[in-house]
């Protein structure tokens, strides 16, 4: 009796932490959701707006210029930013922030700038960011259910 009780508790854990793992894997290495915060990104995205990402672009380097992206902040390694990408390496900088000597954005790093120009804190204050702290692309927003679509850079709106 305890054996068999134990054997199917043990299978119950082992299923518990295979199911587990694929959470993980998925949300780490696939897509995950973001709820933003912040004016940055108005009227494209605004704070409490839940958005969809995924990890494939970033990790096979497939960001192009106009893709929205979750990233580290350079500023304060703790912070996530949502950002456009509006530069790509070796792009030419027009405004470079102060103190930056370089005219052009560096091998391995994207300029990163939000919609709403005089409330955004992005790569005209803190300069390039490197692409190792990019974490996924936003590629659906999918709440509030009345604005549900593909955040796709194709779409006009985003032109």
């Amino acid at each position: 009796m305890w054996k068999s009780c134990l054997i199917r508790s043990l299978a119950v854990g082992a299923t518990i932490v295979q199911y587990g793992c694929i959470a993980h894997c998925t949300l780490e290495f696939v897509a995950d959701f973001v709820i933003c915060s912040g004016p940055s990104m108005q009227p494209t995205i605004h704070p409490r707006d839940i958005l969809l990402t995924e990890h494939i672009s970033v990790i096979r380097n497939k960001v192009q210029q106009g893709d929205i992206v979750i990233a580290r902040s350079p500023t304060n390694p703790q912070q996530f930013i949502c950002k456009r990408v509006t530069k790509l390496e070796g792009d030419i900088i027009d405004n470079p922030p102060p103190g930056y000597h370089r005219h052009y954005v560096p091998r391995g790093h994207v300029w990163l700038e939000g919609d709403n120009q005089d409330n955004s804190t992005d790569s005209r204050s803190y300069g390039p960011v490197p692409y190792g702290l990019l974490r996924g692309r936003v590629f659906y927003k999918i709440w509030p259910l009345s604005d549900f679509h593909s955040m796709s850079q194709k779409d006009p709106e985003l032109r």
